[in-house]
């Protein structure tokens, strides 16, 4: 290919501009590993639910998401089973680009939306790295910063073996930037999905059958500060179900004993779920303090409060692990981490939001009732399902992009 002067231009200010950064400290994991570049700010939700389904799909894959600097990442779920490294990009200075490609080596890169970034995407492609681009948007590869190098922009696109594009006018200015019809395919938004949270089965029959048809609700990675709101909440609500039953999980293991104490000193019947202890018809709260049964009590309660909502600080939780498992939804106003996530689920009718303990309390006491509980889940379960088809055909494309690679090796 020709020369560009644009690129000439760019790397020169790059090196001027940029701070050259050493290599990461963490190690390479060994085995293949995919490399995903969450370009769009405030996307990071959707690609690491797609880096997950992924790691599941494929044994032994390792996946390294980086986002812009600025970008606020949610905590990385909890998955021995997949390997997920997530940080922000190297900068644009050659050497650094350099130094990242030398110690991560990527197999694969999925680039997402655009914000595309020459340097690093050159770089890769000259290693002999596959790029496929997906989810574009002519906001991310065709704002005013990138027209003054037109040539640029038509250089950098032309390395992606496939690109994915959300809308009709994304492809047709993709097909005028130099690329072909059979290259860009257009397929709907990327959105997060969520993941089916696990449990025992054995656990979920004998609960069900202890349980014997009880209202129930489920208050997950509750706060300290959290608690005494969330049993003043029970209190009123069990003036209208006397029957009710709440599981409490805490944010923290720690904070089981906290949680088991204040619920104590109100008199309330408490049982420790981690202990062994199965509730009976007088148990009022059962504390439920290993994260790992978060699934579990998903599927047995109908109605489920999000904790780490209520104050600021703890950033939320996801709330597609209840909405996936079919549980209406009650959060509270701080959901900084997965804003995107609970709007869409309050728009569809999915979650409520709550602000106290009155809010809360009436809100359960509505909710305990089958048929407003069951829309509500209905409602979420349609948004999980949305962008499952796009999530699949992206996993496909990648998996054979792989696969290809081990047949050449």
């Amino acid at each position: 290919m020709a020369r560009s002067l644009g690129l000439t231009a760019y790397r020169a200010l790059a090196r001027r501009a940029e701070v050259q950064q050493d290599a990461p400290e963490t190690p390479r994991p060994t085995g293949e590993l995919i490399w995903f570049h969450a370009g769009e700010p405030g996307s990071l939700l959707a690609v690491l639910d797609l880096a997950q389904r992924l790691g599941a799909t494929r044994p032994g894959l390792s996946l390294l998401i980086t986002h812009a600097k600025d970008d606020r990442p949610p905590p990385l779920p909890v998955q021995h089973d997949v390997h997920i490294f997530l940080e922000p990009a190297p900068t644009e200075h050659p050497a650094s680009v350099a130094a990242y490609l030398d110690h991560w080596q990527p197999d694969a890169c999925i680039w997402v939306w655009g914000a595309l970034r020459p340097n690093l995407i050159l770089e890769t492609a000259a290693r002999g790295c596959p790029l496929i681009l997906i989810d574009a948007d002519t906001k991310g590869f065709d704002a005013r910063k990138y027209r003054w190098l037109p040539d640029l922009t038509r250089r950098i696109l032309a390395r992606f073996a496939q690109v994915l594009t959300r809308s009709e006018a994304g492809r047709k200015r993709l097909i005028q930037l130099g690329l072909g019809s059979d290259v860009v395919t257009v397929t709907p938004p990327l959105l997060a999905g969520g993941q089916t949270l696990p449990c025992v089965d054995s656990d979920l029959e004998e609960l069900s059958d202890v349980i014997k048809g009880r209202p129930v609700w489920f208050a997950a990675q509750v706060l300290p500060s959290e608690v005494p709101t969330v049993l003043s909440a029970h209190e009123k609500a069990m003036r209208l179900s006397h029957r009710l039953l709440l599981i409490l999980n805490p944010a923290s293991q720690s904070h089981a004993d906290t949680c088991a104490r204040l619920a104590t000193e109100r008199n309330m019947n408490t049982l420790r779920w981690d202990a062994g202890e199965f509730p009976d018809d007088g148990t009022q709260v059962l504390i439920s303090e290993d994260p790992a049964d978060r699934g579990l009590f998903y599927r047995i309660a109908p109605v489920s409060f999000l904790g780490s909502t209520l104050v600021s600080g703890g950033g939320g939780c996801d709330p597609f692990d209840a909405a996936s498992l079919g549980s209406a939804i009650l959060y509270g106003p701080k959901v900084r981490h997965y804003l995107p996530s609970y709007s869409r689920l309050a728009a569809a009718g999915a979650a409520r939001i709550v602000n106290d303990t009155d809010a809360l309390g009436t809100a359960v006491s509505r909710l305990i009732a089958p048929d407003q509980a069951a829309a509500m889940a209905h409602a979420g379960w349609d948004v999980i399902s949305q962008g499952a088809e796009n999530t699949d055909k992206v996993i496909d494309l990648i998996q054979s992009e792989l696969d290809a690679q081990v047949t050449m090796a």
